[in-house]
């Protein structure tokens, strides 16, 4: 529990003064961003206040399932926070294809992965490591998820290895981004089947959660609503802002889209990994890179010809491509040991500064 209940107004038990102010915040930041998107006030400001907006209803996302406490067991719980979380995501995904912004989008999704699997994970495995030293948890169950992601972006490697050494597969690059997105499809459904066969033994130690499920999907449908509301302004002042800042636009989607839309991971997780709830904090934050690669990805792929704006398929620009092949299997490593020190999340974070960096130009 967050807190003691609202004195002034009847609370549904297990919501606290600490949850109310959080709502009311997010909920002055989306009427900002709702104003700021219709006022002469600059190019920079709408921006600016939208980003904030997106990561603080992607914090409203995570708190209300953290209210479902353990009842999820820590596999479930990393999958429905995952998916939850990453709506400001598929959102701005969206709208950013239907504007055209192809390039926003790629580095958008494959930012988000890099911001879970390099800054978050780094920023928790030093956050637990200087407050409780070396910490463990389920070696099987990491390397698992950590293999998937990298097996998922393998896929999504080949049709951007066919296109730029232009083979003759790349004369059919939609054709054949639409097929390995339903394979990556068909193998996150896989994925969630063997995630709640595997959790089943886990039932008689779940605990009920602080929140009323009543409560949970009222703050969750709202949180969602607002975020698609939001994506749609932010999408709207992603372009006259680079203009002004001079900020490229594959620095702002892999870095100030991605992390705006990982607020739920990296608020979440850094906090379970400081408490000493090492499973707990691997499972949620590497649940969302590998929702990204092997769900969110291949169907904005498979939606984006309906949208109306550009088409998008699994064709990366070579330097995304090889970044993301080097965190995947650099995270595949640091975790399959079923440790972690702050050391190797120090490692983590620097990597991601020095990639951050080098798309700051473009």
């Amino acid at each position: 529990m967050s807190g003691a209940p609202s004195a002034e107004a009847p609370a549904p038990p297990g919501l606290g003064a600490k949850d109310y102010r959080l709502f009311v915040v997010v909920g002055l930041l989306t009427a900002a961003s709702a104003l700021t998107a219709h006022l002469h006030v600059g190019a920079v400001v709408p921006f600016a206040v939208s980003a904030v907006a997106l990561g603080g209803l992607a914090m409203v996302v995570g708190r209300s399932i953290d209210g479902l406490g353990e009842r999820l067991g820590p596999g479930m719980t990393g999958v429905v926070q995952s998916a939850l979380g990453n709506l400001p995501e598929l959102f701005v995904g969206i709208f950013a294809l239907r504007a055209g912004l192809v390039g926003v989008v790629q580095s958008a999704l494959v930012g988000s992965v890099l911001a879970n699997v390099l800054l978050v994970l780094g920023l928790a495995f030093v956050a637990g490591g200087l407050r409780h030293g070396t910490q463990h948890f389920a070696a099987a169950v990491a390397r698992t998820t950590a293999l998937l992601l990298v097996l998922a972006v393998a896929v999504l490697i080949v049709p951007t290895m066919t296109a730029h050494l232009n083979l003759p597969a790349a004369s059919h690059e939609k054709v054949f981004s639409d097929i390995a997105s339903v394979v990556l499809l068909v193998v996150y459904a896989l994925f969630i089947v063997h995630t709640v066969q595997g959790r089943r033994g886990a039932d008689d130690v779940r605990q009920p959660g602080p929140w009323p499920l009543g409560a949970v999907v009222v703050v969750l449908s709202a949180a969602s609503v607002g975020a698609a509301f939001v994506s749609d302004w932010f999408v709207a002042a992603l372009t006259p802002a680079l203009g002004v800042l001079h900020m490229s636009e594959a620095f702002a989607g892999l870095v100030v889209v991605a992390i705006a839309g990982n607020a739920v991971e990296n608020v979440v997780g850094i906090r379970l990994a400081a408490q000493g709830r090492a499973e707990y904090a691997l499972s949620i934050i590497l649940q969302s890179p590998v929702q990204i690669a092997l769900a969110l990805f291949p169907f904005l792929v498979l939606i984006s010809p309906l949208l109306g704006g550009a088409t998008l398929t699994l064709v990366l620009p070579p330097l995304l491509a090889l970044v993301l092949v080097l965190a995947t299997v650099i995270t595949f490593m640091v975790v399959a040991d079923g440790e972690s020190t702050w050391l190797e999340g120090a490692c983590l974070v620097g990597l991601y500064v020095v990639v951050a960096t080098a798309f700051w130009w473009g």
